[in-house]
């Protein structure tokens, strides 16, 4: 039994695949290269696949140059990675991307029968997985943004979700501090019943805010101390916290809007 090999055939459709995956990889690590280089990678990688098919290679040889030499060579010359952590990360995404291409291809075969459809196809294929990718990125990134929060009075200790919104540049005009903000309803279960007083005897203040909605005043004290909860905690002696009008507790996802000034300015 034997088979025909088109080998200008084979070559275009390993160049293909290869040089896709390796911009699929380019993607999900955020490389900077110039695509013109990962279709370099890809082609020098179809070229040796064609020589192992033409020459008599031991079959141990040809194992290892087919799934580590060749992948770990167009990784090299088609992105251009160099360092030791970087190439093993690049490596496993290849291999990751690879393997969900398979999968999509095998579940399309039925369907394909010509060339220009299998191309279509896998091209296609790449543009969802690009897509899917950042899709997934982009809500794992929100993700990091929710962070625990646990905020002393004084009086005692509340653990609060937070968001740490780098679109809140709210600041003390007087202490030139960043300020924090939590909905009117949280402050009421943190200050107790008689909010008023206690936030005057923290020395209530009003400082001047501007959104795209309007502007106005917003009253703001101090906490005895704060811990955000990050990658280590992160302690914040005697935060200045705003107390908004509006609810923003409404969509249970968190309490309190953190100012990133206040991790990144700290003493």
């Amino acid at each position: 039994m034997y088979y025909e090999l088109y080998i200008d055939v084979f070559f275009f459709t390993n160049f293909m695949m290869d040089s896709l995956l390796l911009l699929a990889v380019r993607a999900m690590l955020k490389i900077r290269v110039r695509t013109g280089r990962a279709f370099w990678g890809g082609a020098l990688a179809a070229f040796l696949a064609c020589v192992m098919i033409a020459l008599p290679f031991p079959e141990l040889l040809k194992y290892i140059l087919f799934y580590v030499g060749i992948p770990a060579l167009s990784i090299r010359i088609g992105l251009g990675i160099c360092q030791a952590k970087d190439f093993v990360k690049a490596f496993a995404l290849l291999y990751f991307a690879a393997f969900l291409w398979g999968g999509i291809q095998t579940a399309l075969r039925p369907y394909i029968h010509a060339a220009g459809v299998f191309f279509a196809v896998s091209v296609a294929s790449y543009y969802l997985f690009s897509f899917f990718w950042q899709l997934a990125t982009s809500v794992q990134k929100q993700q990091k943004k929710i962070c625990e929060v646990r905020l002393f009075t004084g009086e005692g200790e509340y653990v609060l979700k937070a968001l740490l919104d780098t679109g809140n540049a709210l600041q003390d005009p007087i202490s030139g501090e960043p300020v924090s903000v939590i909905g009117k309803d949280t402050a009421g279960r943190i200050l107790g019943g008689d909010a008023e007083q206690k936030m005057a005897e923290r020395g209530l203040r009003y400082i001047p805010y501007r959104t795209v909605g309007g502007e106005g005043v917003l009253p703001i004290v101090r906490m005895e101390k704060m811990c955000v909860k990050l990658s280590k905690d992160e302690w914040v002696v005697r935060p200045i916290i705003g107390i908004s009008g509006q609810k923003i507790e409404e969509r249970q996802e968190y309490q309190i809007i953190l100012n990133p000034d206040i991790i990144s300015k700290r003493p």
